[in-house]
């Protein structure tokens, strides 16, 4: 039986390998992931304020993010089992963390009511059993995962139909555009290799990463503001960005009072 650390013998195949380091399977997809390393600390800086105010257990899901990047540098830079379970996992358990602390107490199942602990035990439980199923049929845990995204984009859009707050309408407009773009090149890779091999262009995983960590702060502050409705409405949450609220582009981040004061 081949070891789990053994070189390459993941059965999930990306387009690019051995193009440029013999010893990095694909040299893109590696170091691609040093965004993670950029906007999960930075965030956690960004979002202390709030953090303090909504819930440490929030730190949890930026110290995930990061460590999400570690597996993924260390899958892609082997193509191993056990890379590709850990990145897989980590993934697996960040969602599950946003979905614990963000997710609005109307789409809890009906059988909870609104009881957030009892519906925490249940993601918990869920996301136990997930982890194990995870080693049964390795080769479809990443469809099931971005399943569970596209319920969270599913989430997105019932808050948006729901709100009429135009910070929170422009933060899930560049969110789902954002999202679009992740989901078109990460599938466009699965599906269309040999396309990309033909025309030399092996590197939309790699892009993949960049667009992940660039719409994780998005979603972060959309769900941010979204649950500020349900379990912070005497509180005021101000979308800021990072470095300055006056460029055309930057990072976003939430700024909470009890009165409209500005970034």
């Amino acid at each position: 039986m081949p070891s789990i650390f053994a070189y390459q013998n993941s059965e999930v195949d990306w387009c690019e390998k051995f193009q440029h380091l013999e010893l990095v399977a694909e040299f893109y997809n590696t170091f691609s992931n040093v965004t993670f390393f950029i906007f999960g600390p930075l965030m956690m800086f960004l979002m202390h304020p709030y953090v303090q105010k909504r819930s440490r257990y929030i730190y949890v899901i930026f110290i995930l993010f990061t460590v999400v990047g570690l597996f993924s540098v260390y899958f892609h830079m082997t193509l191993s089992f056990l890379g590709q379970m850990l990145d897989e996992i980590a993934i697996l358990w960040l969602l599950a963390s946003g979905y614990s602390i963000w997710m609005p107490r109307c789409y809890f199942p009906a059988l909870l009511g609104e009881n957030r602990p009892q519906y925490l035990c249940l993601v918990v439980t869920a996301t136990v059993v997930s982890t194990f199923l995870a080693f049964l049929r390795p080769t479809i845990n990443a469809s099931a995962l971005n399943t569970i995204a596209l319920h969270i984009v599913y989430i997105v859009a019932q808050e948006y139909k729901k709100t009429s707050n135009k910070e929170l309408w422009h933060l899930i407009e560049v969110t789902m555009v954002l999202w679009a773009f992740v989901f078109t090149s990460w599938i466009s890779d699965r599906l269309l290799c040999s396309f990309w091999q033909w025309i030399n262009f092996s590197y939309l995983h790699s892009i993949w990463h960049v667009l992940i960590s660039i719409t994780f702060p998005y979603g972060i502050v959309t769900m941010a503001m979204a649950d500020a409705t349900y379990e912070m409405p005497d509180k005021t949450l101000k979308v800021c960005y990072w470095p300055r609220d006056t460029w055309p582009m930057g990072l976003p981040y939430v700024e909470m009072s009890d009165d409209n004061k500005s970034c």
